[in-house]
């Protein structure tokens, strides 16, 4: 095990920790543990706010990812990605194409009841 991997062994059930600085905000990999000493993978967003009175505190979202998901999100996340790398930035072609081919694939997979729970 690296010195990274140690880091907060044993803390709640985290076993490697990778942050991620990107501009205003920080992402955060966490491996953590269940008690059952299943692994499962967190991703936390950070950033930084600044109040009315100028004092600041972070503003944190929080995702969580088990590993019988790890391949279908890789995928989608991956399909989402070269969407946007292969549009180029144009929003009017992206919105027309995407809207059509996603909206018959969502309503052909996903009832209204499953909508009401995202």
């Amino acid at each position: 095990m690296t010195n990274e991997e140690r880091q907060g062994f044993g803390d709640a059930g985290e076993i490697f920790s990778k942050p991620v600085k990107a501009g205003k905000r920080t992402y955060f990999f966490d491996v953590k543990a269940t008690k059952g000493n299943d692994f499962y993978l967190t991703i936390t967003e950070s950033k930084k706010r600044f109040g009315d009175d100028g004092r600041f505190h972070y503003e944190k979202h929080k995702l969580f990812l088990y590993k019988e998901d790890f391949d279908k999100f890789a995928d989608g996340l991956m399909e989402a990605i070269n969407f946007i790398k292969n549009r180029n930035g144009n929003i009017a072609e992206a919105n027309h194409g995407a809207f059509q081919e996603n909206h018959q694939e969502v309503s052909s997979d996903v009832s209204f009841e499953d909508l009401g729970n995202h």
